[in-house]
Order: C-alpha cells, then sequence, then structure tokens
C-alpha cells in the first residue's frame, strides 16, 4: 500500500522540479521530503528518482507513478467533494490562477455569478507564458490560461484543458497615424513599422512572428512590455504601432485596425487536472467562467 501523503510529497516533486521547492511548498525540510521518497520507493520496490546533475529527476517508474499520484488524488479530492454534496455542496475555496487582461475581462461577472453560491473564489495574477501556465497547478485549481489559436491545446495526460473563447488580435495605431481610421491592413503595409510589443512567448508575439512570415520582414521592436495599459500609452504617443487583444483596447484614442490575411487572435483555456471538474466547487467556477465568456464573445 502506498501512503497517499507519500504520493502528495511525489507529485509536488513532478509539478515543482525540486526537492527544496517541494519542501517550502509544504512546509517540510527538505530531508524530511527526501525521506519521504526514499520510503515511497521502498514501497514501489524500484527506483523513482535518478541524479540529475546537482538535483534529481524522475525515473521512468517514477514519471508513471505520478500519474497514479494523480489518479488517486483526484479520487480522494472527488470524496471530499462527495461529502461536501451531502452537505449541501457546491461549496469551498477554489483557488484560480489567470493572466491579468484575462482576469479584468471574466473575473468581474464570474464573481458576481458565484455571489451566493457557496464557492469562494480566491483569485491571483499571473503572467507567465502558455507554455509554463500548467506549473500553476502546484498552487491551484484552475488556470486561466491564453495561447495562439494555431499553438495546440494545453490538454495532455496529467492536464485537462477546455477552451473558453477566441479573442481577435488588431493592430493599433495613433490617431494622427497615416492609417489611422481604416478598418483594416494587409501585413504587407507594415513591414517597416516600428512595434511596441509584448516578451516573446506570448500569443501577441507569436502573431507579430506571423506578419514577418508573410512580409519577410523582421519587425523592427522598440519596446517589450506586458502591460497593455503602457502599451496603449506609447502607441497614442507615437512610439510605434501594436497588437492589441480586441477587448483589452480600452484608449479611446487609438485607431484600431483588424488584419487581413493572418490568421490573428488568441484562444482563452482553462486547464485544471484530469478529473478535477468532477468536485461540485470547481465545476461551478468553470461553468461560471464559460457563461462569462460567452456573454463577452456575444456583445
Amino acid at each position: 500500500m502506498f501512503s497517499i501523503e507519500r504520493l502528495r510529497i511525489l507529485r509536488e516533486l513532478a509539478d515543482r522540479g525540486t526537492v527544496a521547492a517541494v519542501a517550502e511548498a509544504l512546509s517540510m525540510t527538505p530531508s524530511a521530503v527526501s525521506q519521504q521518497l526514499k520510503v515511497l520507493a521502498r514501497e514501489a520496490g524500484v527506483a523513482l528518482l535518478e541524479p540529475d546533475g546537482r538535483r534529481v529527476r524522475l525515473t521512468d517508474a517514477g514519471q508513471a507513478l505520478v500519474l497514479r499520484a494523480d489518479d488517486v488524488l483526484a479520487a480522494m479530492e472527488r470524496a471530499t467533494a462527495e461529502m461536501a454534496h451531502y452537505r449541501g455542496s457546491p461549496r469551498g475555496q477554489v483557488r484560480v490562477a489567470s493572466f491579468p487582461s484575462g482576469a479584468a475581462l471574466l473575473l468581474p461577472p464570474v464573481l458576481a455569478a458565484l455571489a451566493g453560491s457557496g464557492v469562494e473564489l480566491v483569485a491571483g495574477d499571473e503572467d507567465l507564458p502558455p507554455s509554463e501556465a500548467s506549473k500553476l497547478l502546484a498552487d491551484y485549481d484552475i488556470v486561466l490560461t491564453h495561447r495562439d489559436e494555431r499553438a495546440p491545446s494545453m490538454a495532455g495526460p496529467r492536464l485537462s484543458a477546455r477552451v473558453l473563447m477566441r479573442e481577435p488580435i488588431d493592430v493599433v495605431v495613433a490617431p494622427d497615424h497615416p492609417l489611422a481610421g481604416r478598418s483594416s491592413v494587409r501585413p504587407e503595409e507594415l513591414a517597416e513599422e516600428t512595434w511596441v510589443s509584448v516578451r516573446g512567448g506570448f500569443p501577441v508575439d507569436d502573431v507579430l512572428e506571423s506578419i514577418a512570415t508573410v512580409t519577410g520582414v523582421r519587425p523592427r521592436i522598440a519596446q517589450r512590455l506586458n502591460e497593455f495599459r503602457v502599451i496603449e500609452t506609447l502607441v497614442v504617443s507615437g512610439y510605434g504601432v501594436a497588437l492589441m487583444p480586441r477587448y483589452a483596447v480600452a484608449h479611446p484614442d487609438l485607431s484600431v485596425l483588424q488584419l487581413a490575411g493572418v490568421r490573428a487572435a488568441r484562444v482563452y483555456e482553462l486547464v485544471t487536472r484530469p478529473q478535477a471538474h468532477r468536485r461540485p466547487a470547481i465545476a461551478t467556477v468553470l461553468d461560471a467562467f464559460e457563461t462569462a465568456a460567452r456573454e463577452v464573445t456575444a456583445r
């Protein structure tokens, strides 16, 4: 029989990468974490870890056991949720991580929908590239993330992902820019522009790379910032043009142009551990996000 707590420690190691990080998250000492992992290896009868420089990494057997640990811990969470159901659920606290512009768009209607439901949403703003968003499930129940619409879904053996919505990405220019007032623009017309963009790895930057592919010209990027309000201010002040998600545009003086000839959008996804939706409180939050997304895209 495997200890549930030791399986939890193994899963934390898979999520966080180091014994020190696991120890900090679980309020344990690194030596205590290492000892529990050694006991788990004896229970399994096979090596679960192997040296990786000054760290350790999971063996194939360790990775396989992490998948089973996901199943066991999810079953325990479902059992807890079922007992909560008999007490009049959905109730409880659900931790949600989200990127800032997505939170600004969807969090207010989600919180309004949850009012009086017995479910407490605890929000955290986490601005990570989509490729790293899954790491947040070590600390959160749900992660709202975004990706270029041509990128693959976040779903995998240890992740469940549901698509919420598609948000077009447009070009924004200053009110006195030669392109201002038009409804659309082709990539070829942007080849000589100076850009204010986001950091690499985010959907907006992926679209800028697509423009470079179409035009054959590397974009001249003057600034890279991940705060859209700052980007808007710089564009209005004449320091460049930018790509902006459509629902994030707020500055009244910006001229917004649709991109012609390029698939330009980001997709919102809600990422959880597999079977997490069976917890009534989590299912309630997921449903609230889906309703909010439908309302936004129907405007």
